[in-house]
């Protein structure tokens, strides 16, 4: 008896061919693939695809499963080019979290001790100590506890800081005080020195950190954004941080990628810039993790971090 090889249609954009032999390597009885599939061709159970150009998806044959490359899926979704049947995994493995869990403690723990402040004394040839306080002496307030920021604030708990999570469903994090819902927002920010944002982006969470939310950490509270762009209302972030409400803030990713040249954000004195590399997708950690989905999904088992599209993500 013939038998007929299941096929992977690798769509990533940076380095399919390096995805594609992890793969092969993976899941030898499969045929894995990185050209655009052609109408006539064979069916094609799966794609693994990040940001994909128009049209990609919707010439697929065959298609029964989608595999993330992001652990945000909203481009997908807004595509609409993922029929509602299909069912969508979120890209949600070790090396994703442990990248953002880097870059946020990194930017966080430099802010907590004056780092950039003594750089600039330093330049200055300045002798000036700063007051400097102890972990357990701040509080921080994480936005979102799935993957990323439940791991991200279990890392400021071990460190002692007094952490607060909040999130839609209020999940619990050990050590940490757990919010839900957009009613406990104020309570879950007032007064924190630290904001952290890494919440999935759908239209309830749009907008969420404005001038009502800034205003409401204490004062002189440092940002950091690991999640998206569209989260941030940049006017009233712009705003703090002229007004020395927020005294610093970290970014990673921004309404607008790559961020045009003119905007204001690159030239903020009280800003820290990168593009959108806090938690780059590492090739041999996502797809083990992805190969494991596909034979989850071929042994008829519950795939892990299916997308909810009546949540949007």
């Amino acid at each position: 008896m013939l038998l007929v090889m299941k096929r992977i249609f690798i769509a990533a954009r940076s380095n399919p061919e390096h995805m594609a032999e992890l793969f092969r390597s993976e899941l030898p009885a499969h045929e894995v693939f990185t050209q655009q599939p052609q109408p006539g061709d064979a069916p094609v159970p799966y794609i693994v695809v990040g940001r994909p150009t128009p049209g990609v998806i919707a010439a697929v044959p065959g298609l029964e499963l989608v595999l993330s490359l992001n652990a945000g899926i909203e481009h997908l979704l807004a595509s609409g080019e993922v029929p509602d049947h299909l069912p969508i995994v979120r890209l949600v493995d070790d090396g994703l979290a442990d990248g953002m869990s880097d870059w946020v403690l990194a930017h966080a723990l430099a802010w907590h001790r004056n780092l950039a402040t003594y750089a600039d004394l330093q330049a200055k040839r300045e002798w000036a100590p700063q007051q400097e306080k102890l972990a357990r002496e701040r509080t921080v307030a994480v936005l979102g506890a799935g993957a990323l920021g439940s791991q991200v604030a279990g890392h400021f708990v071990r460190f002692g800081f007094k952490t607060r999570v909040w999130s839609r469903s209020g999940r619990p994090i050990d050590g940490a005080t757990s919010f839900a819902g957009r009613p406990a927002l104020m309570d879950a920010v007032s007064g924190a020195d630290i904001l952290v944002n890494l919440l999935p982006m759908t239209s309830e969470t749009a907008n969420v950190v404005d001038a009502t939310v800034l205003n409401a950490l204490a004062k002189g509270a440092f940002f950091i954004n690991g999640a998206r762009g569209g989260h941030v209302v940049d006017a009233d972030l712009i705003d703090a941080l002229d007004r020395g409400q927020v005294s610093g803030a970290a970014l990673d990713v921004f309404r607008t990628e790559p961020l045009p040249a003119a905007d204001p954000l690159w030239s903020h004195p009280k800003v820290l810039l990168s593009p959108h590399v806090a938690a780059p997708t590492h090739a041999h950690t996502a797809v083990a993790e992805m190969a494991e989905n596909i034979r989850r999904f071929e042994r008829g088992e519950k795939l892990p971090h299916l997308v909810d599209r009546t949540l949007g993500y």
